[in-house]
């Protein structure tokens, strides 16, 4: 929902029935009351104003102007200003009088509320659906550090990195889970880890790094190697090896090596630890 009416919303005799009641069974109503004679209300009401666009429309901000609204007012039982009340299914089910902090408005409307992650985190399980493993990693790693690394998130993220064989950053991201939320789902994915490793690469990568073994100075080789790494999903190994050749020779094929590595980085996606890590060590070789 983007429509600011479809988050924050002046409740009169008109819309009052509607809004705060049958509304309620479709999403939380966040009721305000309010006046212009109120300071508590001109300091809290931005305060709401601003949760509630950040949940763009995970529940509706409903500002009552009790001066204005007396009926409505006397409805809720509304004895002093400003007053907040959280109304479920018809319901007020919690709420708060008087003047509070943005935490600890926060902290009471979290127990009604999606949190911020959710989102992400179901966008990047759709993503994962189509197979496109590239997309939701991005979303993934938001939902992963907005969360303080929650545990369902961090055991999708690392079954992300590893459909994208960035099994390197899948096992850190394993290993940052406490041993008492070891569970069978992390038992799995750690499997999953050494599966991969151990298995077989292609032909043609497995004749690119023998041939590179004996000759390990072979730059047109190892850009060769590279690119069988990039196709096969193998990210960091192809950058890996790109780098190594920008080291030995920054205009290694005319920039045609510079470009490819660019482009491998940027086929990352912004934000990326990854993409990040190869642009410092870029950005050491040229300044």
């Amino acid at each position: 929902m983007n429509a600011a009416a479809d988050i924050i919303v002046d409740i009169d005799e008109t819309n009052a029935a509607r809004l705060l009641i049958e509304e309620s069974h479709q999403r939380p109503v966040v009721v305000d009351f309010w006046a212009d004679w109120c300071e508590p209300c001109k300091v809290l009401m931005p305060v709401l104003e601003k949760i509630a666009n950040e949940y763009n429309g995970a529940f509706l901000l409903a500002k009552v102007n009790a001066d204005q609204q007396q009926m409505i007012t006397q409805q809720f039982g509304v004895r002093s200003l400003p007053t907040v009340m959280v109304i479920q299914d018809g319901q007020p089910v919690d709420g708060f009088a008087g003047a509070q902090s943005e935490a600890q408005v926060r902290e009471m409307l979290a127990k009604y509320l999606p949190k911020p992650w959710d989102g992400l985190l179901q966008m990047a399980q759709e993503a994962m659906a189509n197979g496109d493993f590239g997309a939701a990693l991005g979303t993934l790693r938001q939902a992963w550090e907005d969360s303080g690394q929650e545990h369902e998130i961090t055991l999708a993220y690392a079954h992300c990195l590893i459909e994208a064989t960035r099994l390197d950053e899948a096992e850190q991201v394993l290993d940052t889970v406490r041993l008492a939320d070891q569970d069978p789902t992390w038992e799995q994915l750690k499997a999953q880890v050494t599966l991969k490793r151990e298995a077989a690469k292609s032909p043609e990568i497995e004749a690119l790094e023998q041939q590179l073994e004996q000759d390990p100075d072979n730059r047109e080789l190892r850009a060769q190697l590279a690119v069988a790494y990039s196709g096969n999903g193998y990210a960091r190994e192809a950058l890996e090896n790109l780098f190594l050749i920008l080291k030995a020779d920054i205009n290694h094929a005319d920039g045609a090596t510079k470009k490819s590595f660019l482009d491998a980085i940027a086929s990352l996606g912004k934000g990326d630890p990854l993409a990040a890590e190869y642009q410092r060590k870029l950005y050491s070789l040229l300044y």
